[in-house]
């Protein structure tokens, strides 16, 4: 069974949601994992901390490193990675998880808003991922690992919230060139998105959601983690869903996923 023992993964938006879930997963294996996130006191409205999140990997058995980090800023990235490689010597992968929603339509996306989800999710991607290179180019099994979608043009994915689409869409494209640049240089550079609608706060955006319908985040978890733990070199340029991915890894029964069992799934953004 390959593991992520003693690796140490670089996790952005890890206070929550499908961040957290795959630094437990990680944790569980014995890995260190650095906690990258904006939130570092309780908000009523949104649960999590990168200080609650920390105390749940070390009680999973992993290392961890609370990190208050706003991806947008330069300096915050790079002292977020620096003290990274001080506390566990280096850095095997980077999840790029953080990510801004907005799902409205032209006329009603304020361009503070439009700025944020371009700033957050292709912009912090390249950023995070241009920090924590010079560090991955010198482990034996690197990975950068972003949680974007397959690229389309679709028009269908473009009319209903341009902003969005642009700024997630954009992520795929870094997740694109990155591979290009490094992957022949031994870095896995991959994407993966979930087939269904994940149960995360993120869904208080999309209209008419019912958390019945959804999956938990864990299915992502194991699906990040069946990725991080595959050899790098020659694996990359890959946009995996992660239903697929655990279908590789022998994974026939997704009941234990479901938020409620037999109950239809809403599949997610930008899938056919």
């Amino acid at each position: 069974m390959a593991t992520l023992s003693g690796k140490t993964l670089f996790i952005t938006g890890a206070s929550r949601g499908i961040g957290r879930a795959i630094a437990l997963r990680a944790a569980r294996d014995g890995a260190n994992i650095a906690i990258a996130a904006k939130s570092d006191v309780p908000n009523p409205k949104l649960p999590g901390t990168i200080h609650t999140v920390a105390a749940e990997v070390e009680a999973a058995g992993g290392r961890a490193l609370a990190l208050r980090c706003d991806i947008r800023d330069e300096d915050s990235v790079g002292a977020a990675v620096a003290a990274t490689v001080d506390a566990f010597g280096g850095i095997d992968a980077l999840v790029n998880n953080a990510s801004a929603i907005w799902l409205r339509g032209a006329l009603d996306t304020p361009m503070k808003r439009f700025d944020l989800m371009q700033q957050v999710n292709a912009r912090g991607t390249f950023l995070c991922s241009q920090a924590c290179l010079p560090y991955l180019l010198k482990a034996p099994d690197p990975h950068i690992l972003s949680l974007a979608p397959p690229p389309s043009l679709d028009p269908k994915w473009w009319g209903p919230h341009t902003g969005y689409t642009l700024a997630k869409m954009g992520m795929s494209f870094v997740t694109l060139g990155l591979a290009a640049e490094f992957g022949r240089q031994g870095v896995a550079v991959n994407a993966l998105w979930p087939r269904t609608v994940i149960a995360t706060d993120a869904i208080n955006m999309i209209p008419g959601v019912d958390m019945a319908n959804c999956r938990k985040p864990d299915i992502v978890a194991d699906a990040a983690h069946a990725v991080l733990s595959r050899t790098a070199r020659g694996f990359s340029g890959r946009f995996l869903i992660d239903e697929e991915v655990l279908r590789e890894a022998g994974v026939r029964d997704f009941d234990a996923y479901a938020m409620q069992p037999g109950a239809p799934l809403l599949p997610d953004l930008f899938l056919d």
